[in-house]
């Protein structure tokens, strides 16, 4: 057995020898074939046997015999080289003939040639040929993708062959101006050559379309020959961005100017050019962390810079659309509008970034500005709470309210859904940070929103304004109601001694007071501020009254029937423009009107229905019939029973007394 192992491991030698030397004699045959068929100028043959030649060096990729596959791979270099040098040539002669490359908008004017049909010919035959050589072109140039500076995603495939014999000319051109010390290549203006390269593509996007397309289309390849083009031209600007964007990190102007202008490039990019969205562009390049850094960096201190100059502004606190009252029911001043346009700007800036992480960057970047623009608001609001019903004070009002109804909207809309999403499912700490399992659960199900804990802050700001507001206006409603709460109601004519009724004299510095107020308040609060205003108004009018008027005096029959007429015929009108009911926000006065000036008979029944209710109670009896349907009989829904019997006596006209 060992002889025999001896003997086969002898065979299996000079089997992989032979093997070795057939594989050299078969790339000797090739290497004679393609030149035979080139000396005849049998191009196809060339092409085939070369072909042939690039699907043996696939086969030896796994092959550990190193000096064949450099033999195999020089071989084909060389031949290669040859038949692209002989076909490139020719190929470009025929473009120079139909006018290639369109460095301006290509005319009408030029007349096709004579041999229109032969050029258009040749040019097929070419572009053919070298569709052909397409395999052992990748094979040779070992070129893995145009991907180098093509983002991160999965690397693209190669331009095909007579696309980059078309993009000579014009990477010759780019290279000229926009390297070197040429006055065109200036880092000041990245939109020269910009603006150079969409030009040339939309110049070239006819040609591409008519000529070359059906050319790629009858040799069964599915490439787009003008997107091609673009993708061709765009690596050249990759390459330009990607080396001028990191000497641009130290001078924060020219670096913005790049900024906007690759924005600028991509949006023209994707839509005039209908670039698509699968395919990397620019934005990629902005995403490397320096630069991508720097971006956020610059665009905190220019949004702070903003914000100093427009807080500062004369007319910050004032709208612009004052004068139109149809358009202006936010009454936001000229500072929360442009601030939020500010926001809204960046939004746009980053909204196409092909990454959600740096997006949601973006997004906490515009969360801080919001909070830091809150609190600029309180410290004006501070300085201004010694005049609450001022027209600053209001105005800073309006734009927290302004700012909270914006981010709201925000939370509701698409894009930053999507960017909640991402948030959720990355788990990035920055936006979620400090959240409960619950509240990440709520954001993840799209109950809760990104902005909420700024709301939340916001609405805190409102309320509390607001309350110091209305307490200012109650304030100047206490010192006119003085008179009124001090009025002799115990005392006061019968309604039946006088001709007609008419509101007290003690009472109208009140009403005056609460009607200019009003008017006041609605000019300038904006509407959704002004409903809260009003209604959080007649509350506190409601239950001053209740205490201060009503429960602190007694009345005779003129008296309680003055009180009704002043309550009903003069107050809640007052309110009656800005609702149907207004006596529906006015309970507790409304309600001991109708005690007050129910009839003797009536009052005395249900003063001694409440009364046996109330032993009744304490000893523990049933209650027959109910005393809070007696009321509700009579209108009082809100009013207790026993508060009911304090009103009942305060009444003076009961018989015997």
């Amino acid at each position: 057995m060992d002889k025999l192992g001896q003997t086969l491991g002898q065979v299996d030698t000079i089997e992989r020898h032979m093997k070795y030397l057939q594989c050299l004699q078969h790339i000797e045959e090739l290497s004679a074939s393609v030149q035979q068929c080139l000396m005849t100028s049998s191009v196809w043959e060339a092409i085939r046997a070369v072909d042939s030649m690039a699907a043996l060096d696939a086969r030896l990729h796994q092959s550990g015999c190193s000096h064949l596959q450099a033999f195999l791979r020089e071989t084909l270099r060389f031949w290669h080289k040859i038949i692209k040098d002989r076909l490139a040539s020719d190929f470009e002669e025929v473009l120079i003939l139909l006018h290639w490359p369109f460095i301006s908008p290509p005319t009408q004017s030029l007349a096709p040639p004579a041999n229109a049909q032969e050029i258009n010919s040749q040019l097929e035959l070419l572009a053919t040929q070298l569709l052909a050589l397409q395999t052992s072109d990748d094979l040779v140039s070992q070129r893995v993708s145009a991907s180098r500076l093509g983002g991160p995603s999965a690397p693209a495939p190669p331009l095909c062959l007579p696309i980059q014999i078309m993009l000579l000319p014009l990477s010759k051109r780019f290279r000229y101006h926009f390297t070197g010390n040429r006055q065109t290549n200036s880092l000041s203006k990245p939109e020269w050559y910009l603006t150079q390269v969409l030009m040339w593509m939309g110049n070239s996007s006819a040609f591409m379309e008519e000529k070359i397309q059906p050319i790629l289309d009858r040799a069964g390849v599915n490439i787009n020959a003008r997107l091609e083009l673009c993708r061709g031209l765009l690596s050249l600007v990759q390459e330009k961005v990607a080396s001028d964007a990191p000497r641009l990190l130290y001078d924060d102007a020219l670096f913005c100017h790049l900024v906007e202008e690759v924005l600028q490039f991509e949006k023209e990019l994707r839509s005039s050019q209908s670039y698509p969205a699968a395919l990397p562009g620019l934005l990629h390049l902005l995403l490397e962390d320096a630069t991508l850094q720097k971006w956020l960096t610059v665009e905190k201190k220019m949004a702070v810079e903003k914000v100093d100059a427009m807080l500062s502004a004369e007319g910050a606190w004032s709208s612009q659309y004052r004068d139109i009252s149809d358009v202006d029911e936010l009454k936001a001043p000229d500072c929360a509008e442009t601030f939020m346009t500010l926001l809204l700007v960046i939004t746009e800036r980053y909204r196409s970034l092909p990454c959600p992480r740096a997006q949601l960057k973006f997004l906490e970047l515009q969360r801080e500005l919001v909070d830091d623009f809150r609190i600029r608001l309180t410290q004006v609001m501070k300085e201004e709470s010694r005049c609450p019903l001022g027209a600053r004070y209001c105005a800073i009002l309006n734009a927290a309210n302004y700012i909270s109804t914006v981010l709201g909207d925000w939370g509701d809309n698409v894009f930053f859904l999507q960017l909640q999403q991402a948030a959720v499912s990355l788990g990035e700490e920055e936006v979620l940070g400090g959240l409960g399992v619950m509240e990440v659960g709520r954001l993840a199900s799209l109950e809760g929103s990104l902005f909420e804990g700024l709301l939340a802050l916001l609405d805190r700001l409102r309320g509390d304004m607001m309350g110091r507001l209305l307490d200012a206006v109650m304030r100047e409603i206490r010192e006119k109601a003085k008179p009124y709460c001090q009025d002799r109601w115990l005392s006061l004519p019968s309604q039946y001694d006088q001709s007609t009724m008419s509101l007290s004299s003690s009472a109208c510095p009140m009403m005056l007071c609460v009607r200019d107020r009003l008017l006041n308040l609605n000019q300038v609060l904006s509407l959704p501020l002004f409903q809260l205003a009003w209604q959080g108004l007649a509350e506190r009018l409601d239950n001053f009254l209740y205490q201060d008027v009503i429960m602190s005096n007694h009345f005779n029959e003129g008296g309680a029937a003055q009180l009704q007429f002043d309550m009903t015929r003069n107050l809640f009108p007052l309110f009656g423009h800005y609702c149907k009911r207004p006596e529906n926000f006015f309970k507790h006065v409304k309600e001991a009107c109708v005690i007050l000036c129910l009839n003797v008979g009536s009052a005395l029944l249900l003063r001694d229905l409440l009364r046996e209710s109330e032993e009744e109670t304490r000893g523990g009896g049933e209650e027959n019939p109910s005393p809070e349907s007696a009321l509700n009989e009579l209108g009082v829904y809100c009013l207790a029973p026993c508060d009911v019997l304090i009103l009942l006596n305060l009444r003076a006209s009961w018989p015997g007394q």
